[in-house]
């Protein structure tokens, strides 16, 4: 599946995004607890950066194998995650590199020590939401829509103990982002960080709603908005990805806000 010329570049060091050590930790929590982790916050901005260059390895009709193929990769300290894909398979991708040179040097430095087999490197261009911006950011706001819709009521697993174990809800939110070119960061409360504050009422489909669920007002559950006051989440562990409203008397007593990305 690699149709990139393998690169050498002694000198080269793959580029990462400020997230890159934060999934070893997540990955010990389920559900959003793992938004305790500690790391550096980045500047608050009102637009997302794209996306860089991603590799993607193993496409597969069975979603056990792209989970094996992600704890893998977890084990050797790689940011993996493995989506649905349009296509109806089971797709694993990990990095954010910020030139096809250094996701290249990486993937071939896997390669040889055995870690992967065949890659793709996914670039830019590729994303179909920022094709489509050109058109206008409802186009891309239906492609964010469109991508969330794709998990409802999939068992998806992220790092956990079996194929049910189920999404967390910031790696919900990150995946459907990242999968269309926003590099969103992983955290609940980073993701809430990185966004510009909306009223309720300035509220468009694919902006993001955040809840206190623990109690106080610190973040701790995020979900994507659909319109109509409502949104997908994944609630919690074990559970299936679903709609909810933000007129129940559950979300409407915890919810601190949204932002926007576009």
């Amino acid at each position: 599946m690699n149709t990139n010329r393998p690169f050498s570049f002694p000198g080269s060091q793959p580029i990462q995004t400020a997230t890159y050590f934060l999934f070893s930790a997540l990955l010990l929590f389920t559900g959003c607890a793992g938004d305790r982790a500690v790391h550096i916050e980045p500047p608050h901005q009102k637009i997302l950066a794209p996306m860089g260059y991603t590799i993607q390895v193993g496409a597969f009709s069975n979603m056990n194998n792209a989970v094996r193929l992600t704890e893998k990769l977890h084990r050797q300290g790689l940011e993996a995650y493995h989506f649905l894909h349009s296509s109806g398979l089971y797709k694993v991708r990990f990095g954010n590199y910020i030139s096809l040179q250094d996701a290249s040097w990486r993937a071939e430095s896997l390669k040889l020590n055995g870690i992967i087999t065949e890659y793709y490197i996914v670039g830019p261009d590729e994303y179909a939401a920022l094709k489509d911006r050109r058109y206008g950011p409802s186009i891309v706001r239906d492609h964010l829509v469109k991508t969330a819709q794709r998990y409802i009521g999939v068992p998806y697993k992220w790092g956990g103990e079996s194929a049910a174990t189920g999404f967390d809800c910031s790696g919900y939110t990150m995946v459907i982002y990242q999968q269309n070119g926003f590099n969103l960061p992983r955290s609940s409360r980073l993701q809430w960080k990185a966004g510009k504050p909306i009223t309720t009422r300035q509220l468009l489909k694919g902006d993001l709603v955040f809840f206190a669920t623990s109690g106080g007002k610190r973040v701790s559950h995020v979900g994507i908005y659909l319109g109509g006051d409502k949104f997908l989440h994944a609630p919690g562990r074990g559970r299936e990805i679903q709609t909810a409203s933000l007129a129940d008397r559950y979300f409407k007593s915890r919810y601190l806000g949204a932002r926007t990305y576009l």
